[in-house]
């Protein structure tokens, strides 16, 4: 008989944000895995929400978006920007929903709170990279710190 080690489950997101200044715009693609997800919509709206792609409803879609732009805050240059949810799709065991900032003319400085699942897992954290046309950097975020700023000046 082979005895398994428990499996240690870690709990994280990735979030990419590219600046793309031809657009004037902010592209966001956040990456988290559907289970943990699923379990905090059903928490959080419906104990019967389903991500399952056989099962999905468009309730569980609105419930999806609210609780994504719920959990994400993103300032440019100090002021609050509005997040628009484009849509989401499935990747093997991971949720990647896409996001967009329209109207960044310059990007001087961005603070990014992520506070994706914090309520449902202490331990989780969420990373962002970021790429702008001239740098790349990076930000892991976790309960004691849900936010992070970046200063391109």
């Amino acid at each position: 008989m082979v005895s398994a080690a428990p499996v240690h489950k870690f709990y994280v997101s990735i979030t990419k944000i590219e600046y793309v200044k031809e657009k004037s715009s902010l592209q966001i693609i956040t990456k988290i895995f559907t289970d943990d997800i699923e379990d905090a919509l059903q928490q959080r709206y419906n104990s019967s929400i389903s991500l399952d792609t056989k099962k999905k409803t468009a309730e569980a879609d609105e419930n999806l978006k609210n609780y994504i732009l719920q959990k994400i805050n993103i300032k440019v240059n100090g002021k609050l920007v509005k997040l628009d949810y484009i849509g989401k799709e499935y990747d093997a065991d991971m949720l990647v929903a896409y996001i967009e900032v329209k109207d960044v003319k310059e990007l001087k400085t961005i603070e990014i709170e992520n506070k994706v699942l914090m309520e449902m897992f202490p331990e989780q954290q969420n990373i962002i990279h970021l790429k702008t046309p001239k740098s790349r950097r990076s930000l892991i975020l976790d309960r004691d710190e849900p936010k992070g700023k970046l200063d391109f000046n």
